[in-house]
């Protein structure tokens, strides 16, 4: 880990909607330490600032992915480099999925927009070790169809179940209409053995979290991905706080049982 922005490459850029684009980042020197899947890096662009990012991709040479939306000055920069641009990188932070601790158990994976991206890694680690886990179920919600991220890959996913479902449809849409959380009806899942990994926006954290819980799923094995303003990355200006957490440091992978009462408390 470095306090100071490593400078990288970007190898590649690919257009996921209209306002999201994927950046593949290569290190021009010197790599990282490795990123474990839900970490994030502080990703720099030269002359606007830096914003926290989870990866979308971790590679063994130490090359990373990460899914941007342009929201702002920053992050809009970081979507408008190409090829050959240099970005400066800082990291890994924060905690990861843990996906090791539901090995041998059922899978549900559910994200929200761009909320699929941090979980990308997760479940292509997932996947990739068949033998390790119970069923693994993917389901995946936006506002629109023009909003899915990485729909290609989504439906060659190998899982025992894949769902997709969007607020709003439009013409030529011929799949699900609605909440993330009506797929869970079709999961394959046993909630007394089941890990469950969400990201997505927050109301869709907590709708997606007590749906779970409510079918059964222990409050400690469904670990959520929460977002607040991050500065520091270190723990030190407080700009994260969540109640007692730190989320650039206690986060941003927490368990729902250390994060639901705090996700309920209105925020002034």
């Amino acid at each position: 880990m470095t306090a100071v922005p490593v400078p990288h490459r970007v190898v590649s850029r690919r257009r996921e909607t209209a306002d999201t684009v994927t950046l593949r980042l290569a290190p021009v020197g010197a790599a990282l330490d490795a990123f474990a899947p839900g970490q994030f890096a502080m990703v720099h662009c030269f002359g606007r600032g830096e914003i926290p990012l989870s990866v979308s991709s971790v590679q063994a040479t130490g090359g990373i992915a990460h899914t941007i939306r342009a929201v702002g000055a920053v992050s809009a920069g970081l979507c408008a480099a190409r090829a050959g641009d240099v970005v400066g990188l800082r990291g890994p932070y924060g905690t990861g999925w843990d996906l090791e601790r539901a090995r041998g158990a059922d899978v549900v994976v559910v994200a929200g927009g761009i909320g699929l991206a941090p979980l990308r890694p997760l479940i292509l680690r997932a996947l990739a070790e068949p033998e390790a886990y119970g069923r693994v179920s993917v389901l995946v919600g936006a506002r629109t169809p023009h909003d899915l991220i990485g729909r290609a890959e989504i439906d060659r996913l190998p899982s025992a179940y894949t769902g997709v479902t969007v607020d709003r449809p439009a013409p030529g849409w011929r799949g699900d209409v609605g909440l993330v959380t009506q797929l869970l009806e079709r999961a394959p899942f046993d909630p007394a053995r089941t890990w469950a990994f969400v990201c997505g926006p927050e109301p869709m954290i907590r709708a997606t979290a007590r749906d779970l819980a409510g079918r059964g799923v222990r409050r400690e094995r469904i670990r959520v991905s929460l977002e607040r303003n991050m500065r520091c990355a270190t723990g030190t200006c407080g700009h994260c706080q969540l109640g007692p957490l730190l989320l650039c440091r206690d986060g941003p992978v927490v368990g729902w049982d250390r994060s639901e009462n705090l996700l309920y408390v209105r925020e002034l």
